[in-house]
């Protein structure tokens, strides 16, 4: 086997003739054996460093050399199984029931919200109506908080397990082959719905339970070492639970520290959502040779300021803004995209590292001192407007420290405020936005840093702010045996293909 390189325009694909006279070459091999060589695309980026170009890597195979196929395992038949309770349906959840499926054991899935279709009425109400469903929103319900931020499939590294399995099966329920070799494959909020619902109906085909508006309320450890996992007035029963239950999850945390069971602070980052004209983001990154066949151009980027890391954030393109509230009295932004990602905005995450000696405070609620500070930062903002309506800023306006006079149109749809986003921010995140957006509009996208772009505040849910230890060998919690603390609610995901590979982690050790 050997791996190559090709390139071709952007807008044309590799044909099986190019590759295969691209193989002879590489492999030193008389072109009347051609036919015979097989090969496998590995990966696909665009190289928009000069040319714009589709950058190709693939696998060839010699005549003779065996080509092993990815193959997913089967799913059993587990109606008559031990249970597995799973509290939460996002990807940690859904990806360690299709594992216990694989391995012979019932998941029985326990999601506080309801189910992705009947979600996304109480998003269309907190969207125009201002209320907020505890249970039922942008970050609650089934598919958990990534079902409607895009689909972005961004993770590529192997330590934590192989990704195959989690693009693989997301291909089996629906979503497009393309996500196996693009180098930022994204699904689309469109179409993760009908992919995450037919990942449900495999895992009741095969015997497993779904139980919606199931919020866990207690979690009990018996003498015979089984838990009674409650939900309102009903109790479930197992030797092992899997905590899968997403970032936004506070009960959670609270109910282990009022249990005695350990937590610990964990460092997050917050900041701004920043929208800019799509139109802009697409002439800086294609520099000014953007055609409209092209993908709609993404960013990303990382720097330091005053020794906290500044860096984007689930970025949106052809994207929009959306209210991520999870409880009454609080503004949190969110951005999501559809499959094709053609609206006229681009969003992203603008944030900074934020650690529990930066607000010492705060230490006073101990493990739960950065969930404090979050709570106290959302509640600022929205006590400002007093509604859904989003504090604004204009970028130049913003790092000047003077107010915007007028604000641009926004795609967030209960609107924006023109506010003093630089004093409403701690100062700990102002000053280093502060210098963080000249620097990147001098340094690495130059237009970036303009008047045209909008600061929304505040983007404050990348990740969970509390971390549920667990053993390193056993991934069972410090101190509560058969009990799982799994995924981005627990401190140890960020994302969807890193949430579902620990999850299918923490089934394996099961």
């Amino acid at each position: 086997m050997k791996e190559i390189e090709v390139t071709t325009k952007l807008g044309k694909e590799l044909t099986a003739d190019e590759i295969q006279t691209a193989a002879v070459k590489a492999l030193g091999i008389s072109p009347k054996m051609k036919d015979q060589v097989r090969y496998r695309v590995m990966r696909r980026s665009i190289d928009a460093r000069n040319d714009i170009l589709y950058r190709y890597r693939l696998e060839l195979y010699r005549p003779g050399e065996v080509m092993e196929d990815y193959v997913l395992p089967e799913y059993k038949d587990v109606s008559d199984a031990e249970p597995v309770i799973i509290v939460g349906a996002g990807p940690a959840g859904m990806f360690a029931a299709l594992r216990l499926l694989m391995k012979g054991l019932k998941p029985v899935i326990l999601e506080r919200g309801k189910d992705v279709h009947a979600r996304k009425f109480d998003m269309a109400k907190l969207s125009k109506e201002g209320v907020v469903n505890p249970d039922s929103n942008y970050c609650f319900g089934e598919g958990g908080a990534g079902t409607f931020s895009d689909g972005k499939l961004y993770t590529r590294s192997s330590k934590r397990g192989d990704i195959r399995e989690v693009l693989h099966q997301l291909v089996r329920f629906g979503a497009d082959t393309s996500i196996l070799i693009d180098a930022h494959p994204h699904i689309g909020s469109d179409k993760l719905p009908i992919v995450v619902e037919n990942i449900r109906k495999c895992i009741i085909e095969h015997g497993g339970e779904y139980h919606f508006d199931s919020r866990v309320t207690d979690i009990l450890k018996k003498a015979d070492g089984t838990f009674d996992v409650c939900a309102g007035t009903d109790i479930y029963s197992s030797r092992k639970v899997i905590l899968a239950t997403g970032h936004s999850a506070r009960d959670i945390y609270e109910l282990f520290d009022r249990k005695g069971w350990e937590i610990q602070a964990k460092g997050f980052a917050l900041g701004v959502r920043v929208e800019h004209p799509q139109s802009l983001i697409n002439k800086i990154q294609y520099h000014g040779k953007y055609q409209p066949y092209m993908p709609t151009a993404e960013y990303s980027f990382v720097t330091q300021v005053l020794d906290r890391g500044v860096f984007s954030f689930c970025m949106c393109p052809g994207g929009i803004l959306v209210p991520a509230a999870t409880s009454s009295g609080e503004l949190v932004l969110n951005g999501m995209s559809n499959s094709q990602r053609n609206s006229k905005w681009a969003n992203s995450g603008v944030v900074v590292q934020i650690e529990p000696e930066d607000f010492p405070e705060y230490s006073k609620y101990g493990p739960l001192a950065l969930l404090n500070f979050q709570k106290d930062v959302e509640k600022t903002m929205f006590e400002y407007t007093g509604s859904l309506k989003a504090p604004a800023q204009r970028m130049m306006d913003f790092c000047r420290r003077i107010p915007s006079n007028g604000l641009p149109q926004t795609s967030y749809h209960p609107g924006a405020v023109a506010a003093p986003l630089h004093e409403l921010l701690p100062e700990h995140v102002s000053l280093r936005l502060k210098y963080a957006f000249p620097e990147i509009g001098n340094k690495k996208m130059h237009g970036y840093y303009t008047n045209d772009a909008l600061l929304l505040g505040v983007e404050s849910r990348t990740s969970s702010p509390v971390r549920i230890p667990r053993d390193p060998d056993t991934l069972e919690h410090t101190q509560v045996s058969g009990l799982y603390p799994c995924g981005e609610g627990a401190g140890y995901a960020g994302g969807i293909v890193s949430s579902a590979l620990d999850g299918i982690n923490c089934a394996a050790k099961i």
